[in-house]
C-alpha cells in the first residue's frame, strides 16, 4: 500500500465502462486524484473481468482507491457472437441498477455517503443519479475534443445534414470543421441511428452540458478552436492530459520505465533515427487477415525495419517460404507503446487512431499512417491528416501491398514526412508546456481536485 493512511473524509463513487479502452484512462486519472486527495476514499465501480484486468497491471494500490464489481447484464447462456455491440447492450440495460446497488455497498463499507460522483461519459444517467443524490457530476471523456463537440451538436448536425448517413456534404457550420465531411462522423450522429451506442451517445450529448464538469485526457492547446466552443458548451470544461506525461501520483522521480522483456529499445537502439515503422491496431479489433497479410508483404518488399504489436499468430498471414526470424524487425505480442514512440529510431506509427494512441504519438513526436475502423476513428485520422497535417490515411481506406508502401515511403523517405516531423514538434512542445506545474493542465487538474474534496 502507498501513500497517506490518515482517514478519508470524503467518498467519491468511479462508474467505468469496462469495454475498449475506456476504463484505463479513467483508472489513471483516479490514482493521480487520490494521490492529490488522501483524505478521499474512491470507490472504482465496473465489472469483475474489467477491474481484474486493471489492477492487475497498476503499477500502484493506493490506500483510499478500491475496486468494487458490477455485474456485467450478461444472460447465464450468452455466447458471445464476436460483436461487441451485443455485450454493450446487455450492460447498459442492467447499469443503472447494478450500479446503484454497488453504491451502496461501497457506502457500507466506506462508512461514507457518496458525495461526489465521476463517471465515463458515456454514462449519461449517472447525471440524473447526482441530480437524485443531490451530488456534483464529472464525467470523463476518453476520445479527443472534436468527437466530443460532434456528439454535443449531433441535434445540430442532423437539423442541417438529416438522417440517412453517408456524403461529402462539408461540416463548415461548426467551428474548425471546415475540412470536414459527413463521411468523417462517427456512426451513429448521422445513419444507424438506432443502435445501443448510437442513443447512448446522442443521450450523453444532450447531458453533458448540465455535468459539474466535463474532464478530457487531452490539453488545451492541442485544438484551440474546438477547446473554445466547448467551453462555451460546458459549465466548466477540463484538459487534464496527456495521461501519457503525467504519472499517476507525484514523485520526485520520474517513473519507472514499463518492463522490456522483449528487448525492442535496445533493438530501437541499433536502428538509424526515424527509421522504423511501430504498427499496432489497439486492443479491441485487428483488420482483417488478407489486410494484415498485405502489410507484411508491404514491409518485406520496402524492407523498412519495423515493430509490430501483434496479437495471434503471425507465421498464418505470412507469404511462403517466410517466418517470422527472416523479417527485418521484431513481431511482439506486447510492445512498451508510450517509450516505443518515444525512441529517436521510431519514424512511424501505423495506428488503428484512437485517441490516446494519437496523444502518445504527439508526445513522441511520430507520424501516422492511419487505418480506422469505427466510432471516432474516422474524424480522428481526418484531425490528423487535413487539419493537423501529421499523418496520413492509407490510400483506399484499406490495406493494400501498393497502398502500404506508398504510404510508408511518404513518411519513412520523402519531403512530406519531414514536413509532418516539423509540426509534431510544434505539438509536442505545446504538450509539455501544458504539463508544466504552471501548465493549462494542471491547473484544470487543480480545478476538478476542488471538486470532488468539496
Amino acid at each position: 500500500m502507498v501513500g497517506n493512511s490518515k482517514p478519508q473524509t470524503h467518498h467519491v463513487a468511479v462508474l467505468a465502462f469496462p469495454f475498449g479502452s475506456h476504463a484505463g484512462p479513467l483508472l489513471s486519472l483516479v490514482l493521480r486524484l487520490a494521490a492529490a486527495a488522501p483524505q478521499v476514499a474512491f470507490s472504482f465501480l465496473t465489472t469483475s473481468k474489467a477491474n481484474a484486468a486493471l489492477f492487475s497491471k497498476s503499477p500502484l494500490s493506493l490506500h483510499n482507491v478500491k475496486a468494487y464489481n458490477v455485474p456485467d447484464g450478461l444472460p447465464e447462456d450468452f455466447v458471445p457472437s464476436g460483436n461487441p455491440e451485443v455485450a454493450i447492450g446487455f450492460f447498459l440495460k442492467a447499469a443503472l441498477g447494478n450500479f446503484m446497488r454497488s453504491l451502496k455497498d461501497a457506502e457500507a463499507a466506506t462508512g461514507l455517503r457518496v458525495g461526489c460522483l465521476v463517471s465515463d461519459a458515456f454514462f449519461w444517467f449517472v447525471g440524473d443519479m447526482a441530480e437524485e443524490m443531490k451530488v456534483p457530476w464529472v464525467p470523463v471523456w476518453t476520445g479527443g475534443p472534436r468527437s466530443l463537440l460532434v456528439h454535443v451538436d449531433t441535434d445540430l448536425i442532423r437539423q442541417r445534414l438529416g438522417t440517412s448517413g453517408g456524403g461529402k456534404q462539408t461540416l463548415d457550420f461548426l467551428p474548425g470543421f471546415s475540412r470536414f465531411q459527413m463521411d468523417d462522423l462517427p456512426e451513429g450522429i448521422v445513419g444507424k441511428l438506432e443502435s445501443p451506442l448510437a442513443t447512448l451517445l446522442h443521450k450523453m450529448g444532450q447531458k453533458l452540458p448540465k455535468a459539474t464538469a466535463v474532464a478530457i485526457n487531452s490539453f488545451e492547446e492541442v485544438d484551440p478552436e474546438v477547446v473554445n466552443v466547448l467551453k462555451s458548451r460546458f459549465q466548466k470544461f477540463l484538459n487534464v492530459g496527456p495521461f501519457s506525461l503525467i504519472p499517476s501520483s507525484p514523485s520526485p522521480s520520474p517513473p519507472p520505465l514499463l518492463n522490456d522483456e522483449s528487448g525492442c529499445l535496445e533493438w530501437l537502439d541499433t536502428q538509424k533515427p526515424a527509421s522504423v515503422a511501430y504498427i499496432s491496431f489497439g486492443s479491441v479489433v485487428t483488420p482483417p487477415p488478407h489486410e494484415l497479410a498485405a502489410f507484411a508483404e508491404a514491409l518485406i518488399e520496402s524492407g523498412f525495419p519495423f515493430i509490430w504489436s501483434f496479437r495471434g499468430n503471425i507465421e498464418e498471414i505470412l507469404p511462403k517460404g517466410y517466418d517470422k526470424m527472416s523479417l527485418n524487425g521484431k513481431i511482439l505480442s506486447w510492445a512498451p507503446q508510450v517509450q516505443v514512440l518515444q525512441h529517436s529510431s521510431t519514424g512511424v506509427f501505423v495506428t488503428h487512431c484512437g485517441w490516446n494512441s494519437i496523444l502518445e504519438s504527439i508526445v513522441g513526436g511520430v507520424p501516422m499512417i492511419c487505418r480506422p475502423f469505427f466510432g471516432d476513428q474516422n474524424l480522428n485520422m481526418r484531425t490528423v491528416e487535413a487539419a493537423w497535417g501529421i499523418g496520413v490515411g492509407v490510400e483506399g481506406g484499406l490495406i493494400t501491398k501498393p497502398a502500404a508502401i506508398k504510404a510508408l515511403e511518404l513518411v519513412l523517405k520523402q519531403k512530406e514526412g519531414e514536413e509532418m516531423r516539423e509540426k509534431l514538434k510544434v505539438l509536442q512542445n505545446l504538450a509539455q508546456q501544458a504539463v508544466e506545474w504552471n501548465g493549462s493542465s494542471p491547473q484544470a487538474f487543480n480545478s476538478l481536485v476542488e471538486i470532488v474534496i468539496k
